[in-house]
């Protein structure tokens, strides 16, 4: 069995991307290959994303920031976009059959104390490991029950969370 790509994209893949590439390869172990990249990366993980995830038991102190161009090639089943304008110029990606968008806030943009900043963190994180932890469990089923290896083709409605 091919194993299928998934692509999570943000703006900056600095922090929700991340955090959600974690989640879901720590979930669907060797049945996916799960990337993360953004429209416009940022060039480095956020050091408030590396220590929420730790917090939570993930090391991303390995892992860069990387631009989508870089995965323009590859036959990408599933793009999960994680922002608005990551959403907005995400490309079609070859053999992409599904395409889901789930919103964040941007946990890059907090203000306040460091304190406050590391509370918006480490809700962002929560939130995003319910849903891509759900998403993942819903995969799992499917293909542990030798059905489809990718859900149908899809598309999402962008539902803000928080």
């Amino acid at each position: 069995m091919i194993k299928p790509y998934i692509l999570v994209l943000c703006t900056g893949n600095s922090c929700r991307s991340q955090m959600a590439e974690s989640f879901l390869r720590a979930r669907l172990g060797d049945r996916a290959e799960v990337f993360s990249a953004g429209s416009k990366p940022s060039g480095f993980v956020h050091p408030l994303a590396v220590e929420a995830m730790r917090e939570a038991g993930f090391d991303l102190t390995g892992h860069t920031s990387k631009d989508l161009q870089l995965f323009l090639q590859r036959d990408i089943a599933t793009v999960i976009t994680v922002c608005g304008k990551a959403a907005d110029v995400c490309p079609d990606f070859p053999g992409q059959r599904n395409r889901h968008h789930w919103a964040f806030d941007d946990p890059a943009h907090a203000t306040g104390s460091e304190g406050e900043r590391r509370a918006v963190f480490r809700r962002v994180r929560d939130q995003i490991r319910a849903v891509f932890e759900a998403y993942a469990a819903g995969l799992v089923e499917g293909m542990d029950a030798n059905s489809v290896v990718v859900p149908p083709c899809s598309s999402t409605a962008a539902t803000p969370v928080g």
